[in-house]
């Protein structure tokens, strides 16, 4: 789910109160045409094909592809609690443009695995950039679009941050939610917090068990929620909730939230991207960030808009929840399609 930081400004913002004025760019933000079936074409397609499987740093990941070998090279990043079937719609519609479409499961999801019993099961953000980036290497894609939401958005954005020379351009739904630990620990409105529930009910052993026992029901519910206006049927979830039976997936989500509350410790190895990180990295490769109504006032773009120094467009999805490729399928993919050209 979304950072903190990006909840305190949607809270601060009063989050009825959605403002459409230009952000700080040349160019105002657009929102989608009025009349504009944003949903149209989701649930298209049902399948991912044939998953494959590649050395990632130290996991075994399984992906996703679509598209020409020889096609322009576009990774796209699920979140949690989702899968690459949030891509299912958007793949097609880039691999018939001509981009070679790589969609993996991130660690503690799907078919992706540890390739050592003994290796950290670690849910920071460094430690998942780099498993993509390591994909890329084993897949000799030396630059490629980065595109996201959630957890993927968060990925694609540290990557971009940290490793420009491996990002063409990239397209992170909710804008900059690189996660900052200093700053998650300044305690937030009551009614902000109350919308973290899940993080410190993760945060306990109470909540790790029930979890562990209950994700199927717990994850549909986050669905729900973080996506109300999105009718989507039982086939739909089932396909995407087999991937949190992953035998890692409980340990990776549990370290995720409790090592952005500063409850577990990272590894040193990721230390020093951490730190660049929390001294401010921005982005300087091209970028289109798309915001939806779960990201509520704060959809303006305007509080992240000085992180992005390149070329930018800020585009505003209305009536989209937060899974915005699955549920906007064609508006996602043209942002990525127009990234290309930026």
């Amino acid at each position: 789910m979304i950072s903190r930081r990006r909840f305190t400004q949607m809270f601060a913002a009063g989050v009825a109160a959605t403002s459409l004025a230009a952000c700080s760019s040349p160019a105002a933000p657009r929102p989608a045409a009025a009349g504009v079936d944003l949903r149209a074409g989701s649930g298209e397609h049902t399948s991912l094909g044939t998953l494959k499987h590649a050395d990632a740093g130290v996991v075994s990941m399984a992906y996703a592809e679509f598209g020409p070998a020889n096609g322009k090279p576009v990774l796209l990043l699920h979140g949690w609690p989702y899968d690459p079937y949030s891509y299912a719609d958007v793949a097609p519609l880039l691999a018939a443009q001509g981009f070679r479409v790589i969609v993996p499961f991130l660690r503690g999801f799907g078919p992706t695995v540890f390739k050592s019993a003994d290796t950290v099961r670690n849910g920071q953000q460094t430690a998942i950039a780099l498993d993509v980036v390591a994909l890329m290497d084993t897949l000799k894609i030396d630059k490629a679009i980065l595109g996201g939401y959630d957890w993927g958005s968060r990925t694609a954005a540290v990557i971009a941050a940290l490793w420009p020379e491996r990002c063409q351009a990239v397209v992170p739904v909710s804008g900059y939610i690189v996660a900052n630990l200093k700053a998650n620990l300044q305690p937030l409105p009551p009614a902000a917090e109350l919308g973290w529930w899940y993080q410190y009910y993760f945060a306990t052993e109470r909540g790790r068990a029930g979890y562990a026992a209950n994700r199927h029901d717990f994850n549909k519910l986050i669905w729900k929620t973080a996506s109300p206006t999105w009718h989507f049927d039982d086939a739909t979830y089932n396909r995407s909730a087999a991937a949190f039976d992953n035998p890692d997936h409980v340990a990776i989500v549990i370290h995720n939230y409790r090592w952005r509350l500063s409850l577990a410790p990272g590894e040193p190895r990721y230390e020093a991207h951490e730190q660049k990180l929390a001294a401010g990295a921005t982005i300087g490769v091209p970028a289109i960030t798309l915001a939806s109504d779960f990201d509520g006032a704060a959809k303006d773009g305007k509080g992240y808009r000085a992180k992005f120094t390149g070329k930018y467009e800020h585009r505003i999805l209305d009536g989209i929840g937060h899974n915005v490729p699955q549920e906007a399928p064609r508006p996602f993919a043209q942002a990525i399609a127009d990234a290309a050209k930026l």
